[in-house]
């Protein structure tokens, strides 16, 4: 499958829009960064190109691929033949013939595709008027028929078996005219590439937004015609009421022109069109409409995805009445015969076979859809332990239920991590385990500053010992100088008194020397004493300082840094 919409990673902001607003149920696939952020893919299989993502995405995220440059670059080669849609009329309506001008300046041949639409409706009139088909979907819309091929290959049962306006058109060009030029067509259709690839019937496509582009980049000047004419002189014949087909039920109108009578039902919008489908596709066959005609587009072809202006429904639909009118106008003067006869259908009748703009289509096998069982074991790793948690359906995630979600998480296009309910019951998870890190901590502050505060206190006791200590070294030593000055003059007299004995003399005066030395050694160790207990004193002061830098810290942590759980809640 050619890969038609594209996506720009370093812009997508995974914010689930494209799959919100995609009404293919496995177009997206979600998936998780290596840096957290989440972005969403394009399964090239299973899209539709619709384009609805390609309009949604406000960060230029998607954009789409067609055949602009190449077909530009091949024109000057050869001759091409250009099929213009009848939108380009409704979405240009002041360039839209300046922009086929251009195209003729460059040796192309101009078609209407409104005459294309008028063979298709001719088609239909044929084959319904011979029973030859049952009820039916209508297929000029190419995103449409992908999706029922895609989604719905049952309904292809019920799928019309007439081209489109554009596909009409080529036949007639290359069967009827015998022309063998490559053939490209201008739309605002992104899926109409894929229309192309799968009949094989044209070799460029064209966007609108894409051309647009093309000119501005290469500073190409469009004429300007503000007139209110919308006849053009195509190298072909003009279509006559096909030209409506562009707008919502454009295909009903022109067969209630032919049948007023046929019950035909139409839809329109991505968000409307598929839901209807597949009811359709559960509806008895008596309960069908004749014709179900559906569109993509909400307000049909003329507001496209790859329509690349401005242009508001009222614009469109104003434009779309005035060439309503002189569609209707040309076909009084020019297509009806005196019994009120279509002369455009009896040309057709005459030289056309109804059997040369029949197709077939590519039906695929549908995935299957998971069953409950298969489903549990997806929502418990979502968070959605039971049938409430399971009918959430926020739509975050971007579907419409969770059960879509898990499937398409069973299917691998997503994952738990982007579902909303599950990321609630981590931050929950993770909110109770920072409360108990939290009363952990408090727990822990209040133990250390009551070991801090006893600290303290035993610091405070100690050096009061200390001081006191001080003071009695200092006592001792003062009273060890006293009696070593005595000690000392008793010696001294001693030694001066003749009088007393010789030998007491000696021994008294060694008792005394040895008391001397021994106050002399208490004096050194009361010095020493002092000195430690300075040392000491020093020391405690440090060790106070510490506690109570240790006391503010944690006070501090107790009453500032305690993390605030309920920020992370909300």
């Amino acid at each position: 499958m050619s890969e038609l919409i594209i996506v720009k990673p370093e812009k997508c902001v995974g914010c689930n829009a494209c799959v919100r607003e995609c009404p293919a149920p496995e177009a997206n696939m979600t998936k998780q960064l290596e840096d957290g952020r989440f972005i969403t893919m394009v399964n090239p299989n299973k899209c539709i190109a619709c384009g609805e993502c390609v309009k949604k995405c406000n960060h230029g995220a998607r954009d789409y691929i067609d055949d602009t440059e190449e077909c530009i670059a091949e024109i000057v080669k050869e001759k091409f033949i250009i099929m213009a849609s009848p939108a380009i009329k409704t979405i240009l309506p002041t360039k839209w013939k300046g922009v086929l001008d251009w195209f003729k300046k460059q040796g192309c041949t101009i078609f209407d595709v409104s005459y294309g639409a008028d063979i298709c409706t001719w088609v239909h009139m044929r084959t319904l008027e011979q029973d030859k088909i049952g009820n039916i979907i209508t297929q000029q819309c190419p995103a449409v028929v992908k999706y029922i091929e895609t989604y719905q290959p049952k309904l292809l049962q019920n799928l019309s078996p007439i081209h489109s306006p554009i596909a009409c058109s080529a036949i007639y060009i290359k069967k009827y005219l015998r022309r063998n030029n490559p053939i490209a067509v201008i739309s605002p259709c992104i899926a109409e590439k894929n229309e192309a690839i799968d009949t094989g019937l044209i070799n460029y496509t064209i966007t609108i937004k894409k051309l647009l582009e093309y000119f501005d980049r290469n500073d190409i000047n469009i004429d300007i015609d503000t007139s209110e004419d919308y006849e053009y002189k195509f190298d072909e014949a003009q279509g006559q009421m096909g030209s409506v087909y562009s707008r919502p039920g454009g295909l009903r109108d022109n067969m209630w022109l032919h049948d007023p009578d046929m019950n035909i039902t139409n839809s329109e919008g991505v968000h409307k069109v598929f839901a209807e489908i597949d009811m359709y596709g559960r509806m008895p066959e008596s309960k069908h409409p004749r014709i179900f005609d559906v569109l993509s587009c909400e307000f049909g072809c003329n507001i496209g995805p790859a329509s690349g202006t401005k242009q508001t429904v009222f614009d469109a639909m104003t434009t779309m009445r005035a060439i309503e009118n002189e569609a209707k106008s040309r076909r009084k003067s020019t297509g009806i015969m005196g019994r009120g006869d279509d002369r455009l259908f009896k040309k057709f009748d005459d030289e056309l076979r109804v059997a040369d703009f029949l197709r077939n289509y590519k039906p695929s096998m549908p995935t299957p859809i998971p069953s409950n069982a298969q489903l549990d074991p997806i929502f418990e790793k979502m968070g959605m332990h039971n049938d409430d948690d399971r009918k959430y359906d926020c739509h975050a995630c971007g579907y419409n239920t969770c059960r879509d979600m898990a499937i398409a998480i069973y299917r691998g296009l997503n994952t738990p991590d982007n579902c909303i309910v599950h990321a609630k019951s981590v931050l929950l998870a993770r909110h109770s385990a920072l409360n108990r890190q939290n009363e952990q901590l408090e727990e822990i502050t209040e133990e250390c500053l009551a070991l801090s505060d006893k600290l303290k206190d035993n610091v405070a006791r100690i050096n009061e010992n200390m001081q006191n200590i001080g003071e009695s070294t200092s006592a001792t030593s003062e009273r060890a100088a006293v009696v070593k000055d005595l000690l000392e003059n008793v010696v001294a007299f001693c030694n001066d008194n003749s009088t007393m004995d010789s030998d007491s003399v000696t021994q008294l005066i060694s008792i005394l020397e040895t008391t001397i030395d021994a106050f002399s050694a208490l004096d050194d160790n009361v010095t020493t004493t002092n000195e430690s207990s300075e040392m000491i004193n020093k020391s405690i002061n440090d060790i106070i300082s510490l506690v109570g830098e240790i006391n503010e810290v944690l006070v501090k942590t107790g009453q500032t840094e305690k993390v605030d759980v309920s920020d992370i809640h909300k």
